[in-house]
């Protein structure tokens, strides 16, 4: 598998004994005149049950319970949501042993209720489900990687997306669960491991598309392994996880409440907060065009571009007044507001690029990751260069077009991004007059990324046509990445 783009070796400077390493220069902003559009479409109306707080799991208890408050032992930690039809199922959470000398790991069980006289089938249409350790650990990958087994990837969560983004369904999970009349079945039974970790500390990303048909209710919990005679752990019984469920308060400790719809908390001390309830919206759909009533996008004025924002926010609308963040219908009141971040949600964007211009245009397609901002400020999108450390977006991206020579082509690409990364082009097509070209380009949005990003179609000048040949021929590129796992204060 070869990366887009040809990457020439980082050249390696040997430092001499007790010499300092120079300081890296501090961060500058560019700034790159351009409109950034709404995204046309709006969230289809799918339920999520999206289960990441507290992300950090420090007892067991109950993560996020949809079950009826009745008769339960803390009915507070129930909210009473019934799922029926497609659903979506989003898991995020970490483990850090409870101590040095306690390795035992925390298991992660999402539990169904069929409350019904009848049989409920759930299938799973597509699930993955992997730890940072020794699925996916966070490794140091450069901006853009070819992806297309899927082979590629740094954390749980980008391997998790790319796997449902390519239709999948994980063999550790059966095509169909079904839930006896008024009886409980698991629906995930896995564990977070720290024992052979330094430091012990681990991860599990997990994302499910399910079918019922009927009303199911559901619950993700977590409970600590017991050990057999032998000192082995062994995974809890359903029994177990019923336990928890009907005795077992919330999960400690608690994430960092929320404040940004309090109007009172000054703009430099927003907290969003972890999400735990069930949001509204599973894909976002949309055919790009000029206005609703067109039926094809004119491609920007040579050395021009516009941007659509991705995953855009309350404070982060990139100036485009739309916030795209999934509503929750339930939550838990020192819980995120909205889902902020829209994690394990699809993005499916058809681009009918069209040039009415009498010359050949060179167009390029690219994800970019730039400084989040409400309003422009600078009217346009600010960059930086060199780039800070903190890694903003990690996970696959989809495109399928029609190459030059006429070719179908189905991409998926994996890139790693800064936060205020102009991102390399993804695809650069050359449009004769009245050419039309149409390029799709799918997403899930990847957990442990910072949102919000812009999808950025641009048409070269003729400086930059001939830069581009140059990357085409062999130009050095010798960016690389380090995928870091930052706690940032304003990520979602």
């Amino acid at each position: 598998m070869l990366p887009f783009f040809a990457l020439a070796p980082v050249p390696i400077v040997p430092l001499l004994v007790g010499q300092t390493p120079p300081a890296a220069p501090p961060p500058q902003e560019i700034v790159i005149p351009q409109t950034v559009r709404p995204l046309p479409g709006q969230l289809d109306q799918v339920p999520v049950f999206n289960s990441n707080s507290p992300e950090l799991i420090g007892t067991e208890g109950i993560l996020l319970s949809t079950f009826p408050p009745t008769g339960q032992q803390h009915p507070e930690a129930h909210l009473n949501f019934g799922f029926n039809g497609r659903f979506d199922l989003f898991a995020h959470h970490v483990f850090r042993a409870l101590a040095p000398d306690n390795l035992t790991s925390m298991y992660l069980g999402v539990i169904a209720y069929n409350p019904s006289d009848q049989p409920v089938t759930i299938d799973l249409l597509q699930a993955a489900s992997y730890l940072s350790q020794p699925d996916a650990p966070f490794i140091s990958l450069p901006p853009v990687v070819e992806n297309p087994l899927g082979t590629i990837y740094a954390g749980p969560g980008s391997r998790a997306m790319s796997d449902v983004l390519r239709g999948q369904r994980q063999n550790i999970f059966a095509p169909q669960v079904v839930v006896p009349p008024r009886s409980y079945q698991m629906l995930l039974n896995l564990p977070i491991p720290v024992a052979t970790l330094d430091p012990p500390l681990n991860g599990r990303s997990t994302l499910m598309r399910l079918r019922s048909n009927g009303t199911i209710y559901l619950a993700s919990l977590a409970r600590l392994a017991r050990q057999d005679a032998d000192g082995n752990e062994i995974p809890p019984t359903l029994l177990d996880w019923q336990n928890i469920l009907q005795t077992g308060a919330l999960a400690t400790p608690r994430d960092r409440p929320p404040t940004l719809l309090d109007h009172t908390a000054p703009t430099q001390q927003i907290i969003y907060g972890r999400v735990a309830g069930v949001a509204i919206g599973s894909r976002w759909q949309a055919r790009v065009t000029d206005h609703p009533a067109a039926t094809t996008l004119t491609i920007p004025a040579p050395g021009d571009a516009f941007s659509y924002g991705l995953s855009t926010l309350a404070r982060g609308r990139m100036g485009t007044d739309q916030s795209q963040t999934a509503r929750l219908r339930v939550r838990y009141p020192d819980t995120a507001y909205e889902a902020h971040g829209n994690y394990g949600i699809q993005y499916d964007l058809s681009l009918p690029l069209q040039n009415p211009s009498g010359q050949t245009r060179r167009v390029t397609i690219a994800l970019q990751t730039p400084i989040k901002e409400d309003r422009l400020s600078q009217n346009g999108l600010r960059f930086f260069d060199p780039l800070p450390t903190q890694t903003f977006f990690r996970g696959t991206v989809r495109l399928r077009y029609t190459d030059d020579q006429n070719h179908p082509q189905t991409r998926y690409v994996h890139l790693v991004q800064k936060r205020g990364q102009l991102g390399e082009p993804l695809a650069t097509l050359t449009m004769p007059p009245g050419d039309r070209r149409f390029v799709e380009f799918s997403f899930l949005y990847p957990p442990d990324s910072t949102p919000p990003q812009v999808l950025t179609i641009s048409t070269l000048d003729a400086a930059e046509n001939a830069a581009e040949n140059g990357v085409e021929s062999g130009m050095e590129n010798t960016a690389e990445n380090t995928a870091e796992n930052a706690i940032k204060t304003e990520q979602p």
